[in-house]
């Protein structure tokens, strides 16, 4: 479903799957921005993978712990975590390495 992995930067990616905001403004009327658009089937299982990921993985829980303490929406820390993890998994393939998980208290 997606055979651009590793091959493209961060921010197409990002678009391309539909995670990156894009803003809703004309003239002078300014809405919010949303993701929207890109590919429905990868974004679901990337939602998935990321509700795990939020539980078990130190790095991405680490991130969400973190934006849920600003005060960030539920959906919007989970959001960012999906971004997060597909940019890591971009740059696993792209290297061609295998996920090293770091040990954030020496960190």
């Amino acid at each position: 479903q997606l055979p651009q992995l590793g091959d493209i930067n961060r921010s197409p990616l990002a678009a391309l799957v539909g995670l990156a905001p894009f803003a809703r403004e004309s003239g002078g009327w300014k809405g919010k921005r949303s993701c929207r658009g890109g590919r429905a089937p990868v974004r679901n299982a990337l939602y998935m993978a990321t509700v795990c990921a939020v539980r078990h993985n130190p790095v991405i829980a680490a991130m969400y712990k973190r934006l849920k303490a600003t005060g960030k929406a539920s959906k919007v820390c989970l959001v960012a975590c999906m971004r997060k993890l597909l940019i890591i998994l971009n740059a696993l393939i792209r290297k061609g390495e295998t996920w090293q998980p770091l040990n954030l208290k020496n960190a």
